[in-house]
């Protein structure tokens, strides 16, 4: 990284703990030697301080900020999108079918009935504060910037001459310290199967969960054991906050988690206002707060480098800057009805980023958590939208944490809130940003259910997913399905439990829950062009075959079943083009990909997780297409969309829309489907796949096989207990 220097007026958004500390000799302790070569250490052992992006509670902050809704003014747009071609209700109807707040056939955590109403769709909504349409600006983040940051120089480079000994480390943060991380883009991490003693071969429940947080040299977990009065675990900790092991194991107990997602963050537009009574505009920086025109807080962060051995980025700076309102930070500006606003992103967990350390310090407590029934206890204490999941020799059990707001009644949290007292949090105070939370009662929860299962799907019937995607189809799915086969069979062991999951690891979910209906509707008919015939062949073979991207021998390099894999790469997003614009239109189409991406396979770069990361097929299309499909074929759908979109509905004419676009897509040549990159040859579809180790010091590790499983994971089971 380059050399770096930081001042701020107030600290800003990403205020934490470092601004008391001082610089730390290197008596006692030893820095990588990285921290000397990016100029993070001086040569008499003394750390730059870098701002709160190095400190405990700033790594929980970004963490929190992961989770958990703040998608609002994009929903708003694709509803106008869908109002504007539809009208009103029919759009509202058809923008509500791709939304799926609480799809009936989506994969649930707890499958037994459990009902845990939340966010959901008010009956009468009140307050929506839709955009004035072509109205809508983001709120730039980034100002003044200098030398190397300016947008025509990106990338420009001023290497600094390195000793021979040096040589391997010159350059090794040009791309960045996380090359291609996007820490603001809603993703969802770990897996969890558990099953309950009643099924298993032991009579124990047996557990196989773990963190999926990437592929970094060196990681961003450390494995830790912490012993002493009060505290006895061993696990894992995210580097920087390792004052408790946060996913371990306890003397006689297992926890671990999984990001839940559940929208504890809502969007309230703000009137905007002039102090001396002028007409407002949408770039005034005061807005109407319970009845007074208030001053918004400028919060700026000043950044500046200059090139280093391990980072020969030139010198440059930038300003960054935020207004923060009682409501919130801004992050659009618009109008509404004519009239100016600001749209500001309130999350619960602003400001109490801390907070959640009380419930990882009972977790790894020995006197505290005795049982399923403390340990839930315990998590009741943590502030973000996580799953946890618990397992001793007697019970297997779940809870979803998270500082879940109450709503005023008729507001609707899926879309932007016009700001008034009346649609305020209850109880809400922007003094300290607190408010009146949903009683832990509210949360899903539960005991030894014969098993639970969990990829970030959804928890619980009537607990409203905050974001676009849970639906029939699900990377969950390929848990639940194999976890549900288990059971019935009885007798799960650690191994069949441990092999169930890393087969799901494995599996193209689209091959194995979308392409048999795409194959029933290519098989209505003979297939009698010869090319598309044998297309068609290889996709039947490879699904009878379980849909896997594996390698056909270990260290081949080569998949079982390489053409059918590319064949899927390139059809699925010619066929979901094909299949969804010509019906809902240009406009319409682009605004709901803006919600949901229509494809997230490993070798593809789109996604919110990027290329060579391992984690897969959690943002797609793939319900959509399915529910489709389904309904083309005259197939029972609950919580169909609104309208057919494949051929209009007719079948014949979907058949030769997806006869089509697999025309197309098998007439693309490998180098254009895998098109390489600075560590991949185009056209090789093993190296596309693979996963990379983002290097964040001097070592670095070579390419895995793809692989879609948690980072670090445990296998458990306790003979007995307390």
């Amino acid at each position: 990284m380059a050399a770096a220097s930081e001042t701020g007026t107030h600290g800003g958004a990403a205020s934490g703990t470092d601004r008391n500390r001082r610089p730390s000799g290197r008596r006692g302790r030893q820095f990588p030697g990285e921290y000397v070569r990016s100029h993070r250490q001086d040569r008499r052992g003394h750390l730059h301080r870098r701002g709160s992006a190095f400190g405990a509670t700033g790594a929980g902050d970004r963490a929190s900020r992961l989770f958990g809704g703040g998608g609002e003014v994009q929903s708003a747009l694709s509803l106008l999108s869908a109002q504007q071609k539809y009208g009103v209700a029919e759009g509202t109807e058809v923008w509500e079918s791709f939304r799926q707040r609480n799809d009936p056939e989506a994969a649930l955590t707890l499958h037994d009935g459990q009902r845990f109403p939340y966010a959901g769709k008010p009956a009468q909504a009140r307050a929506v504060a839709l955009p004035d349409k072509g109205s809508v600006t983001a709120e730039q983040l980034v100002h003044d910037r200098t030398g190397a940051a300016q947008q025509n120089r990106a990338g420009a480079k001023d290497p600094v001459e390195a000793p021979e000994k040096l040589k391997p480390a010159q350059g090794m943060y040009d791309e960045g310290v996380l090359p291609g991380a996007d820490f603001a883009t809603r993703r969802g991490m770990s897996n969890a199967l558990l099953v309950s003693g009643r099924h298993t071969a032991s009579g124990n429940p047996v557990a196989v969960f773990g963190p999926q947080t990437g592929y970094f040299a060196p990681q961003l977990l450390m494995l830790q054991e912490l012993q002493g009065p009060g505290i006895s675990a061993r696990g894992a900790s995210f580097a920087g906050v390792g004052m408790y092991v946060q996913l371990g194991r306890g003397q006689d107990y297992a926890w671990s988690a999984t990001s839940a997602g559940q929208d504890i963050t809502d969007t309230y537009a703000v009137d905007l206002c002039e102090p001396g009574g002028g007409a407002p505009t949408r770039n005034s920086t005061h807005y109407l707060f319970r009845g007074a025109c208030t001053p918004m807080e400028k919060l700026e962060k000043r950044n500046a480098w200059k090139p280093t051995v391990a980072d020969s980025t030139a010198a440059g700076s930038y300003r960054m800057q935020v207004w923060r309102t009682r409501l919130g930070t801004v992050t659009h500006r618009a109008t509404v009805g004519g009239r100016p606003v600001a749209y500001t992103l309130l999350r619960s967990t602003y400001r109490h980023e801390a907070d959640s350390i009380i419930g990882f310090q009972l977790f790894n407590d020995p006197t505290f958590v005795k049982d399923a029934k403390s340990f839930q206890k315990a998590a009741e204490s943590i502030d973000y939208a996580f799953n946890w999941f618990y397992a001793d020799a007697n019970t297997a059990a779940y809870y979803n944490s998270g500082l879940n707001p109450q709503r005023a009644p008729g507001v609707d949290p899926a879309l932007p809130i016009r700001a008034d007292r009346s649609t305020e949090w209850p109880g809400f105070d922007p003094a300290d940003n607190t408010a009146s939370y949903t009683p832990p009662a509210q949360h899903p929860q539960s005991t030894d259910q014969d098993y639970y299962v969990s990829w970030n799907n959804k928890q619980a019937a009537d607990y409203s997913s905050a974001g676009f995607g849970n639906g029939s189809v699900h990377r969950g799915n390929l848990l639940d399905d194999r976890v549900e086969r288990l059971v019935r069979r009885g007798g799960v062991t650690r191994a069949s439990l441990t092999q169930a999951m890393a087969e799901a690891a494995v599996t193209d979910l689209r091959g194995e829950d979308v392409l048999p209906e795409l194959l029933k509707v290519l098989r209505t008919k003979p297939v009698t062009d010869p090319e598309l015939g044998r297309s068609v062949q290889q996709l039947e073979a490879w699904r009878s075959e379980g849909a896997q991207r594996r390698e056909n021998a270990k260290g081949s390099r080569t998949y079982t079943h390489p053409d059918a894999v590319r064949l899927m790469d390139a059809w699925w997003p010619l066929l979901v083009e094909g299949t969804f614009k010509p019906g809902l239109g240009d406009d319409l189409y682009q605004a709901l990909t803006a919600n949901l991406g229509i494809d997230e396979s490993p070798s593809s770069t789109h996604g919110p997780t990027g290329g060579h990361a391992g984690s897969a097929f959690q943002y797609g299309w793939w319900s959509y297409v399915d529910k489709d499909l389904r309904t083309v074929l005259g197939q029972p759908v609950r919580g169909a969309l609104a309208k057919p979109y494949c051929g209009n509905g007719d079948l014949n004419t979907c058949r030769d829309t997806l006869l089509a676009t697999l025309r197309t897509a098998a007439a693309k040549p490998a180098a254009e489907v895998y098109p390489g990159d600075d560590t991949c040859a185009a056209g090789d579809q093993w190296c596309a796949d693979t996963v990379q180790h983002r290097a964040l010091g001097g070592l670095t590790q070579p390419k895995m096989n793809w692989q879609n499983r948690p980072t670090y994971q445990m296998v458990m089971e306790f003979p007995k207990h307390r």
